[in-house]
C-alpha cells in the first residue's frame, strides 16, 4: 500500500496507555460495539464530518464519532502498515476536533502502548497535518506541510499510517524511540513486535 507522507518533524520533547486485552470495543459503557467495523459508523453517515470515510474508507482503518451526539470525540483503529514492524498490529485512537474546525486541526492521541519517535510516551500524534496553520516559529517545517481547512480526517489518518511505517527520528516525541530507531534498530524492532502483541491481547 502507498501512503500520502505527512513530515512529522518540530515536536518538542515529551513530558503510556494499555492496549485493551481481548475483543476490540468502541463507544462508551452503554453503547459499547464489539467487533472491527462498528456498526455506528452506519448510523452517522449523513454527517459531513464522516461522509468521507463512509462512503469510500481506507483500507486498513476505521473511524467515526463515538456517539451520535457528539461528532467531535471520534474512535480511530488503525492497522500497522504491511511490511513494516508495526504490521498486524490493531492500533485505537482518538480525534478530539476543536470548535473552530475546520480552521484548527484536531489533535490525536494512541490509547494503546506505542513506542515511535513521532509518538509522544502519553500517546500523542506528532506530525505536520495536526500543527496550527501558518508558519512554524522555530523552522522545522513550511506552512504547506501544516494544517488548513482544506485537509480531511481521512488525510490525517493516511498521513498517520505513512508515519508508522516511516519514522522521523527527528522528532522530540520520544526521544528514547528516536534514539533506538537510529542507533539499534534490531531493538527497535523488537520492541514494535511486542507493542503489536498486546495491541491484539496477545
Amino acid at each position: 500500500m502507498v501512503f500520502p507522507h505527512s513530515a512529522p518533524s518540530g515536536c518538542s520533547p515529551p513530558q503510556q496507555g494499555q492496549c485493551p486485552a481481548g475483543a476490540l470495543s468502541f463507544g462508551g459503557p452503554d453503547e459499547r460495539v464489539e467487533g472491527p467495523v462498528p456498526s455506528w459508523l452506519e448510523a452517522v453517515r449523513g454527517s459531513p464530518l464522516v461522509e468521507e470515510l463512509t462512503l469510500n474508507p481506507p483500507e486498513g482503518i476505521v473511524a467515526g464519532p463515538m456517539n451520535e451526539e457528539n461528532f467531535f470525540e471520534w474512535e480511530a483503529l488503525i492497522m500497522g502498515p504491511e511490511d513494516t514492524c508495526f504490521e498486524f498490529g490493531v492500533f485505537p485512537a482518538v480525534l478530539s476536533f476543536p470548535l473552530d474546525y475546520p480552521l484548527s486541526p484536531p489533535k490525536m492521541r494512541f490509547t494503546c502502548e506505542m513506542f515511535h519517535p513521532n509518538i509522544y510516551p502519553d500517546g500523542r500524534v506528532c506530525i505536520s497535518i495536526l500543527h496550527a496553520p501558518g508558519d512554524d516559529p522555530m523552522g522545522y517545517e513550511s506552512s504547506a506541510e501544516r494544517w488548513s481547512p482544506v485537509q480531511s480526517v481521512e488525510k490525517i489518518l493516511l498521513s498517520v499510517v505513512s508515519m508508522l511505517a516511516e519514522p522521523n527520528d527527528e522528532s522530540g516525541a520520544n526521544v528514547d524511540a528516536s534514539k533506538m530507531w537510529r542507533d539499534d534498530r534490531e531493538q527497535f524492532y523488537k520492541i514494535a513486535k511486542q507493542i503489536v502483541q498486546k495491541s491484539l491481547g496477545l
